[in-house]
């Protein structure tokens, strides 16, 4: 790969700046059948608890224009399961590992960090703050400027290793999460989560998902997870990973213009494996046609109106 699309982000240095996002990816495992891990510039875990979860009822996953809504339930090994089991097998892996974090409580995001503290091969802990406080009537820590911050600081004094909240999209302003993030010691942000959405059997005159509601992901939500991720670059100096209906090349650089220094590829997944190799062949064909010299050139060059490049 390369040298001309590594990046910097929160003290790693990445190959590239593409990631699999947590979710959609597995754990990486599953992949190495179909594609060489070592192409990515890392790999985040699907979300881990404490303890295993068997996650919501089928159905799960619904497919809509442009899109995919899926209510998963954050079905997982959990956290000791993947330290012995999963870890081994991406040592042999040149890629970052980044860990998803959850917990139900603030405690419990602490304590899973610890024990990921203690093991090899992780390189970043990413913060899902979309779960539920069970402690605050199931209300999502990301959800409330005071409970994000909280759990991010606890999270952040129990690990030497970068923290990186992911932010929910389901918030009024998206600039005060990201800020609140900095200040509890975050060292970047993910933005954004699966906007929350629902799917009707007109026929059945229910829910398409077993649960009812569900995250919606895919290419549908891009252009307002660009927008989101704009606004987080200009409140932070922390670095933004960008997430959100990316399928190619071009989808990538505009998360990456508007100021990402990287970004995540998720519903890509179901459907391309090959996505990570068209994609960094595109953003290389760009800095040729651009005549740049690497992909941090692009990184925050959005111009407004009455500006040029």
């Amino acid at each position: 790969m390369s040298g001309r699309l590594a990046v910097e982000l929160a003290g790693l240095r990445l190959k590239n700046p593409l990631l699999a996002a947590s979710g959609t990816f597995g754990y990486g495992v599953e992949y190495e059948r179909l594609m060489d891990l070592s192409t990515l510039g890392g790999i985040v875990s699907k979300g881990l608890y404490l303890e295993p979860r068997d996650g919501c009822d089928v159905p799960r996953i619904v497919e809509t224009p442009s899109g995919l809504l899926n209510a998963i339930g954050l079905q997982g090994v959990g956290v000791r399961a993947y330290v012995r089991d999963v870890l081994p097998r991406l040592e042999r892996h040149d890629t970052a590992v980044v860990v998803n974090v959850c917990g139900d409580t603030v405690e419990e995001y602490a304590e899973v960090t610890r024990i990921l503290e203690d093991a090899p091969r992780v390189d970043a802990i990413e913060i899902n703050i979309s779960c539920p406080n069970v402690k605050k009537g199931g209300m999502a820590f990301g959800g409330d400027p005071k409970m994000t911050h909280e759990v991010v600081a606890a999270v952040r004094r129990v690990t030497r290793r970068p923290v990186v909240p992911k932010l929910s999209p389901n918030v009024a302003d998206i600039a005060l999460f990201a800020r609140v993030c900095e200040e509890a010691g975050a060292s970047a942000v993910s933005c954004v989560n699966t906007l929350l959405g629902m799917v009707v059997d007109v026929e059945q005159r229910r829910p398409r998902l077993a649960f009812g509601t569900g995250g919606l992901s895919g290419p549908a939500i891009r252009p307002i997870a660009v927008r989101m991720a704009w606004q987080a670059a200009r409140a932070v100096s922390v670095p933004v990973i960008g997430i959100g209906g990316i399928m190619c090349a071009e989808d990538a650089l505009e998360f990456l213009i508007v100021g990402c220094r990287a970004v995540q590829v998720g519903t890509a997944n179901f459907v391309d494996p090959g996505v990570y190799e068209r994609i960094n062949a595109g953003l290389l064909s760009y800095l040729d046609r651009h005549g740049l010299a690497g992909i941090g050139d692009v990184v925050g060059t959005l111009a407004y109106p009455g500006e040029t490049k």
